[in-house]
């Protein structure tokens, strides 16, 4: 996430996560990125609005195979 964030720095003023423990280096993101990081309340997708959105799309042209 720094490498990704780093060239946007003023572009980036807030990062919403979820819950997971992959995101456990949060304050290293933040401080490198300078920018606020928050996290969602459990089982709110809605809090999500752009990962939902991104994920009907990928579901759409890429459905699961059985």
């Amino acid at each position: 996430m720094i490498r990704l964030l780093t060239p946007r720095r003023g572009a980036v003023q807030t990062v919403t996560l979820d819950n997971g423990s992959e995101f456990a280096n949060h304050e290293a993101v933040a401080t490198a990125v300078t920018t606020s990081i928050y996290f969602c309340d459990p089982y709110c997708s809605g809090q999500r609005g752009i990962n939902e959105n991104t994920n009907g799309v990928i579901r759409q042209y890429c459905p699961q195979r059985d």
